[in-house]
This record gives structure tokens, sequence and C-alpha cells, in this order.
């Protein structure tokens, strides 16, 4: 384990992205808790914490130029409150592979207003464990290629409220709720980030 301390920042690599954007890269050094993030000065739009050991989503001074964060591969369970007030501007968040077992996990990132894009994967704690009354495998299988393939915030409250009322996606789709509904969604999603 690593502590993110102020020196680690300045010495991890730095560099402008693919998509011109000032990126921070601290992946990989087994970073258990996020702190420190003052000595960035704030100088970043992208920083990547892929393939750490934090395992909650909070500790961050003010930093109105992030945008983009990816966290995949950590162990994140909890996700902290006020994010909104310390990533004013976060679009892109993606935690895949961390230890999300259902969609309530994510209630606090519901404030974060810009927050477009969101990857991630539920774990084990999708309702297979129910016997009589859950939904079947296919069902669950349905349910988590429904929520992992989500890509904005509304689209995920949106399967939360399927979820909740008993439906599951993808099937008894309403007619004019075809898949080209959701496409067109989709579209808007990318063209307004451009």
């Amino acid at each position: 384990m690593v502590k993110l301390t102020a020196d680690l920042i300045e010495q991890a690599a730095q560099y402008t992205n693919a998509v011109r954007d000032r990126e921070l890269d601290l992946r990989g050094y087994k970073i258990p808790v996020i702190e420190n993030l003052g000595a960035t000065l704030d100088q970043f739009d992208t920083i990547d914490f892929s393939d750490n050991e934090i395992r909650k989503l909070d500790g961050f001074p003010l930093l109105k130029r992030l945008k983009t964060m990816l966290l995949n591969n950590n162990r994140i369970c909890r996700i902290g409150e006020g994010l909104e007030h310390v990533l004013p501007n976060l679009t892109e968040l993606i935690l895949t592979n961390n230890n999300i077992m259902e969609l309530g996990d994510l209630d606090n990132l519901a404030t974060i207003k810009n927050l477009t894009y969101l990857r991630f994967t539920p774990g084990a704690g999708l309702p297979t464990e129910k016997k009589k009354s859950g939904p079947s495998p296919g069902d669950v299988e349905a349910i988590k290629n429904a929520i992992a393939n989500a890509t904005t915030l509304a689209e995920v409250e949106r399967l939360k409220g399927l979820l909740q009322s008993g439906q599951i996606p993808g099937k008894d789709r309403v007619p004019g709720t075809s898949e080209e509904a959701d496409e067109e969604m989709e579209e808007d999603v990318t063209t307004n980030g451009s």
C-alpha cells in the first residue's frame, strides 16, 4: 500500500492525453485512500486511479477543472456525500470492476449535475439469492447487461425504477420504447458533450 502524498502526486506521470486533456496518472500504486489532492493545484482534467485499493469515493478538495475520473479495478463500495460541491464539473466516471453491489450504492452521484457518463459493473449483490420470487438467472443477466450498458445517470435511475417495480429491462418492451429510442437517447448524450 502506498499513501497518496503530495510527493507521489508530483512524481506521478502527467501528460496531455488523446483528447488534449491534462491527465494525472496514478494507476497501480495500491493507493487505499483518496487524499492530498490539493497538491494537484487543480491542474488536471482527468485523474486515472485505475488498479488501486480505494474503497470509498471521497476525500476530494475543490477540483473545478476535473472532468473525468477513472477508478476501474479498485475496491470501491461506498460513494461519499457532497461530491457535487468538490467535483462540480465531473462529467465522466468509470467504476467498472469495483465492489459496488447495487444501484442504490450510487445514489450520492445523483447530485453531480454535469455527470453524463457513468460506467460500472454491479457486484454479486443482484437478486440471485432470492429463491422463489426472484428473477431467473436469464433475467439477472438482462438486468446486469442493462445496467452495464447504461451510460447516463438518468438511464441508471430509469433502470432502478424498473427494477423496483419488478420489471426486467429488455423484456416486454412497450411499443415506442424500442432499441431505436434507446439509440436516439445515446446519440443525444454524445452530441451534448461535443
